[in-house]
């Protein structure tokens, strides 16, 4: 026998609860969060386990190179490893993170959530899921498999340091998960939350910080593209030294090969090295070694042996080529001082000054960001210090680009409010100066979309058939018949018939007092003809 609801329905009919239908969808999410490391995990296990079947002298067998493989996934996310096996028999520590690896989990991460925060596009019968419980199942998932990945490399040859991976992996998946939900709700830009201050809040409103955003997030490429040609023309200067050291570093294709994917992997680093580079306080190749524009002061502590390094300056003092790299930063203020300026002419020349210092203030975190990201230890003692300082990176970018954004951001402004030239006489259009233009066609426009949606619709005209005004039409004799329309207003023409002939005529404008609204008359009223004499 069939069980039936109250309303008559079938039981295996009936709607259920939203929290049941919510939680398979919830379970999914989890599960792509721990298929999203899985896939970042099998991909870094597929790289080593070819490497090391093609390796004529392993190490280790096939459960080194997986141990070895989690904790490359675990360096990805910026996890310090420990490395045992040492000449001096003390632990040294590799936290220097190829740039370029922390791209795999961030686009699987990011990834899994889209596919999460997706359903609600379905249909109306999928379970749609909040951003926050899309959010919290996917990291969950994640942090999962990052756990296991911690425990299981711990007995390789390269553990990962658990107080490190506590933060690192973290930080990774949550920042991943909500650029992959934020992107999936469309990327909305809503108000602030209530708990902020109202002034912060109505601060935040203005278009300032969005420009300042803009203009930071410019000045940091520019800086970013100026490290990469250096690098490049680096390389190229260096071309023979670089190519002597790569094929001198190992003799089979299989080492050969992996030199070169760990090269690739070090290029946004690089690009990073090179912005530093060119704003002044430079990169450390470890304790008491600093190579800058000026120089390259202290005795290296690490033999040329490796292909990036070998595209390093010579030592000794700076010359006028490593003084021209100079160029980077001033093109990268300018960028700064272009970007931060609004394109309207009710903005203060104070309000533009300040969106410059903002957009400089950005540039400077953004950098001092990336230094940090692309720098770490790769040893002890000598080489606990590997990379550029990123708080020096920090205050020179900051410096470099408010000097220069903010007299630029303010000359910009003012020639986009200079007075027009009237007739080539050298003499100033107050009307373009002062921004009457502007204003008075902003207030035409919001007048004229004000009247279209007030105005009610109109009546159908009544077709009048129209009489030629260049000929005189004979008509037998009849009475006057004024035809006009009939309106609050008299018009100043009229057809008048005048003894059977059509003539228009004048018809003067008198000033009345106002008559109250009367209903429309449809059509006009023709007084009846006169019988014609006999």
């Amino acid at each position: 026998m069939t069980q039936v609801t109250e309303r008559g329905t079938p039981l295996s009919a009936a709607p259920r609860p939203a929290g049941r239908r919510r939680s398979p969808a919830a379970a999914a999410c989890v599960v792509g969060g721990a298929v999203a490391a899985g896939l970042g995990l099998g991909f870094l296990a597929v790289l080593v386990i070819v490497l090391w079947i093609s390796s004529p002298y392993p190490d280790s067998g096939p459960g080194g190179a997986l141990h070895l493989a989690a904790g490359l996934w675990l360096l990805a996310h910026g996890t310090e490893l420990v490395r045992y096996e040492t000449l001096s028999g003390a632990p040294a520590p590799v936290g220097l993170t190829p740039l370029l690896l922390v791209a795999l989990p961030v686009l699987l991460m990011r990834r899994a959530a889209r596919l999460g925060s997706a359903s609600e596009e379905e249909g109306e019968e999928a379970p749609v899921l909040p951003a926050g419980a899309v959010f919290s199942a996917v990291v969950c998932g994640y942090l999962a498999v990052g756990a296991l990945a911690t425990v299981y490399a711990a007995g390789g040859p390269m553990p990962a340091d658990p107080l490190s991976a506590a933060w690192h992996v973290p930080l990774v998946a949550v920042l991943a998960a909500a650029g992959g939900v934020w992107a999936a709700r469309r990327r909305p830009l809503g108000p602030p939350p209530s708990w902020v201050p109202g002034g912060v809040r109505r601060a935040l409103t203005r278009p300032r910080y969005a420009l300042a955003l803009r203009a930071g997030a410019g000045g940091a490429l520019v800086l970013l593209g100026g490290g990469v040609l250096l690098v490049g023309a680096s390389l190229a200067w260096h071309g023979a030294e670089v190519q002597g050291t790569f094929l001198a570093l190992t003799g089979v294709w299989s080492g050969r090969f992996a030199v070169l994917l760990l090269a690739v992997a070090l290029i946004p680093n690089a690009m990073v090295w090179g912005a530093a580079y060119a704003l002044g306080p430079g990169f450390a190749l470890g304790v008491g070694t600093t190579v800058t524009p000026l120089g390259f002061e202290g005795p290296p502590p690490l033999p040329r042996l490796f292909p990036l390094l070998a595209a390093l300056p010579g030592e000794g003092p700076g010359n006028p080529v490593t003084w021209a790299v100079a160029g980077v930063p001033v093109v990268a203020g300018l960028a700064v001082g272009w970007f931060a300026v609004r394109r309207a002419r009710e903005v203060s020349y104070g309000e533009t000054a300040l969106t410059a210092g903002l957009g400089a203030l950005v540039c400077g975190l953004v950098m001092a960001g990336l230094a940090a990201a692309s720098s770490g230890p790769l040893g002890s003692r000598v080489l606990a210090d590997f990379g550029p300082v990123w708080w020096a990176v920090g205050a020179a970018a900051f410096g470099w680009t408010l000097v220069l954004a903010v007299p630029v951001a303010v000359g910009v402004h003012a020639w986009r409010l200079r007075p027009a030239v009237a007739g080539g006489a050298g003499e100033e259009d107050g009307w373009h100066d002062s921004g009457v233009r502007e204003i008075r066609w902003e207030a035409l426009r919001q007048a004229a979309a004000s009247a279209a949606v007030s105005a009610p619709a109109a009546s159908a005209p009544v077709p009048v058939a129209p009489a030629p005004a260049s000929e005189a039409v004979a008509a037998p004799d009849a009475g006057e018949v004024a035809v006009a329309p009939v309106g609050a207003a008299r018009p100043q023409r009229a057809l008048t018939i005048v003894r059977g002939f059509s003539l228009e005529v004048p018809v003067p404008v008198v000033a009345r007092q106002p008559e109250p609204l009367a209903p429309p008359v449809v059509g006009v009223r023709v007084l009846a003809r006169r019988k014609p004499p006999a």
